[in-house]
C-alpha cells in the first residue's frame, strides 16, 4: 500500500452527532457544541494527529419522519438544536495552523449569490482553509419552514444545484480578475473596474445579472466536498467534487462505488486519482483490544434506541416506527436520502428496526472498528487495500474522547507502517490535499475563468 491515508473528523453543531444518547455520557462534551472552546479545543488535539480537516455536516430543518413528529428528535437530541456551522471556520483557524473546515451548506436554502460571499469570506478569514460541502438537502421540514411548498424530487434537486455551482463559479472564478485590486495609493485606485465584471448569468432558477462582492479569496473556489450515493448524486460527484464520501457498513458497497466515481471522474476530463474518496467509520480504539472492547459496552449503556430510529427515518425517509421491532425493513419509494435506502434494502443484509437502532447508536451507518491500535490499523489498511478509498471520515463516539483515543492510540501504528501523514504541506487546504491552489483546467469551474467569453458564447446560444 502506497498511498497516506487521509482523516476527517466528521463532526456537526449539535449534540451528539451520529451517536444519539452519547451525550450524556460522563466524558462526552458534545453538550458544549455552542461552546467557541469546544472547537477550538477539538481543532488543537486533530492537527497533532495530522488530520486534514473537520469536516462539519449540517442539516436545515429537523427529523420529524419517525412517528410523524418531532418529539424523539428533540427528546433526545438528535441534531436538534443545531447551530450554523460556517461560523466555526474564523475561530478554529485562528487556534490552528494547518487544519481544514469543511463546512456543509445547502443549494436548497441560500441563495449562490449571497452564499458565494459568506464562503469567500471565510476563505479569505482561514488563509484558504475552508472546504465547502455541496448538499442538496433531504429533510421536508427545512424545505416547508423556509417558505417552500416541500422539497423538489430527488433529482431535480441536483439540476438545481448545477445551476446553483455555475453561478457561484462565474462570481468567485471569474467576475474579479486576478490581478484586479491594485490598492495604488498614488492613483487613488483600489480596484481596476475593467477588470472587474458582470457575470450576465440568466438561468432556468436564479438570475444574477452584475460583478461579485469579494476580491478573489486564497483558493477562489474552496475545495469541494460531496457525499451523493445515487446515481444522481454520483453523477453529480464526480463532475465536481474533489472529496467524495460514502455512508455503508458494505466494504462492497464501498469497493463498487469508489470503482465508479473513478469511472465517471475520468469520462468528465477528470483526473481520477484527484477524486479523492473517504469512507465513513467510527473508531473505538485503546491499548488492548480487550481494553477497546471494555469501552465499547460502555458506550452501549447510553445509546438512545429511540433517538437512532428517529435519526435514520430522517435519512431514509422511512418512518421506522411504523414498523414492528423485529420486521424486516422493505424498500419505499421516498424524497430522502435514496442512498440510504438502496443501502439498507439492497438485498446484501435484512435489517429490522431493532438492528438498525443498535447499529446506527454509535457512528451512523459506517462500519465500527473496535480493538487496540494495531488490530484497528489492520482493519483500516485493508479495506483501503480492498475498496481502494483514499481515507476515512471518522464519527465520534463520545466527544472529544473519540479523536483523543485516535490521536493517543491509532496515529502513531499507521505513522509506524507508513500509511499515515507525519507532517502538514504548506498552503492553502489545496495545497496541502493536491499541491495546487486552484481547481484544475480539467475542472467544470475553470470553464467560467474568462467569464466575458462565456457571455458571449451564451448569447449566441439564445
Amino acid at each position: 500500500m502506497s498511498k497516506k491515508i487521509i482523516f476527517n473528523a466528521f463532526e456537526m453543531n449539535c449534540v451528539g452527532h451520529q451517536s444519539p444518547g452519547l451525550w450524556a455520557h460522563p466524558r462526552d462534551r458534545s453538550w458544549q457544541y455552542k461552546d467557541l472552546e469546544y472547537w477550538t479545543d477539538l481543532a488543537k488535539t486533530l492537527e497533532k494527529g495530522f488530520f486534514t480537516a473537520i469536516f462539519i455536516a449540517d442539516v436545515v430543518g429537523y427529523y420529524d419522519v419517525y412517528n410523524g413528529n418531532v418529539r424523539a428528535a428533540v427528546k433526545n437530541g438528535v441534531q436538534i438544536p443545531v447551530n450554523d456551522p460556517l461560523q466555526i471556520a474564523a475561530p478554529v483557524a485562528q487556534a490552528t495552523k494547518h487544519i481544514g473546515i469543511g463546512i456543509t451548506s445547502s443549494t436548497s436554502f441560500e441563495h449562490p449569490y449571497t452564499f458565494a460571499r459568506r464562503i469567500a469570506t471565510a476563505d479569505h478569514y482561514t488563509k484558504g482553509r475552508v472546504g465547502w460541502n455541496i448538499v442538496t438537502s433531504y429533510l421536508e421540514s427545512g424545505a416547508k419552514n423556509v417558505g417552500d411548498n416541500g422539497l423538489n424530487r430527488h433529482d431535480n434537486r441536483y439540476e438545481v444545484a448545477e445551476e446553483y455551482l455555475e453561478v457561484v463559479y462565474k462570481l468567485l472564478e471569474g467576475s474579479w480578475e486576478e490581478d484586479a485590486v491594485v490598492r495604488d495609493r498614488e492613483k487613488h485606485i483600489f480596484a481596476d473596474p475593467d477588470k472587474v465584471h458582470d457575470i450576465g448569468h440568466k438561468g432556468k432558477y436564479f438570475e444574477v445579472p452584475g460583478i461579485g462582492l469579494t476580491e478573489p479569496s486564497p483558493q477562489r473556489t474552496p475545495v469541494l466536498f460531496q457525499a451523493g450515493s445515487s446515481e444522481a448524486g454520483k453523477k453529480f460527484a464526480a463532475k465536481h467534487a474533489e472529496l467524495v464520501f460514502v455512508s455503508t457498513p458494505s466494504k462492497k458497497v464501498v469497493k463498487e462505488y469508489v470503482a465508479d466515481i473513478r469511472k465517471q471522474s475520468a469520462l468528465n476530463g477528470r483526473d481520477p486519482k484527484k477524486t479523492l474518496v473517504l469512507a465513513l467509520v467510527a473508531i473505538i480504539v485503546d491499548e488492548t483490544d480487550e481494553k477497546a472492547k471494555a469501552k465499547y459496552e460502555e458506550y452501549k449503556k447510553y445509546i438512545s434506541r429511540e433517538g437512532a430510529l428517529s435519526l435514520v427515518s430522517g435519512w431514509s425517509g422511512i418512518n421506522f416506527g411504523a414498523y414492528k421491532p423485529d420486521e424486516p425493513v422493505k424498500k419505499e419509494d421516498t424524497n430522502a436520502i435514496i442512498s440510504v435506502v438502496e443501502h439498507l434494502t439492497n438485498g446484501e443484509k435484512e435489517w429490522t428496526p431493532n438492528e438498525l437502532a443498535d447499529w446506527v447508536g454509535i457512528g451512523g451507518l459506517g462500519p465500527l472498528f473496535i480493538g487496540s491500535a494495531k488490530t484497528v490499523a489492520d482493519q483500516l489498511q485493508e479495506w483501503v487495500e480492498y475498496t481502494d478509498v483514499d481515507g476515512f471520515n471518522i464519527a465520534y463516539t463520545v466527544s472529544h474522547e473519540t479523536f483523543a483515543d485516535v490521536v493517543k492510540y491509532l496515529v502513531p501504528e499507521l505513522q509506524k507502517r507508513g500509511i499515515y501523514p507525519t507532517s502538514y504541506a504548506d498552503g492553502t487546504l489545496r495545497e496541502k490535499i493536491f499541491g495546487y491552489r486552484y481547481l484544475p483546467e480539467n475542472h467544470p469551474a475553470a470553464g467560467y475563468r474568462d467569464i466575458e467569453k462565456v457571455k458571449r458564447e451564451e448569447a449566441d446560444k439564445r
